[in-house]
């Protein structure tokens, strides 16, 4: 019986650090969007439930909080990410 080799599986492309850093920044600033956004709507229904006779607006409001508030930080983390490359280079 002869042996047969099994062939190496393909390497993973190595990507470029700056690539790699925007990638792990972008998947952050989408999570972090989902989730503060997502608690703004919980807080926005808890109060249109508790004070405001279960209107709609206090929940839209949650929402804009919440996505605001992640735009905001994503924001300041894509600038750090894009000074820190600017000094390795």
């Amino acid at each position: 019986m002869s042996e047969t080799s099994v062939p190496a599986p393909p390497s993973t492309v190595a990507r470029p650090v700056s690539e790699a850093l925007l990638n792990e920044k972008w998947d952050r600033c989408i999570s972090n969007m989902i989730i503060k956004s997502t608690l703004g709507l919980g807080f926005g229904v808890v109060f249109s439930v508790l004070l405001f006779r279960r209107r709609a607006w206090p929940a839209f409001v949650g929402v804009g909080f919440g996505a605001g508030r992640a735009y905001e930080e994503c924001n300041w983390n894509l600038k750090q990410a894009s000074q820190e490359l600017k000094k390795r280079a």
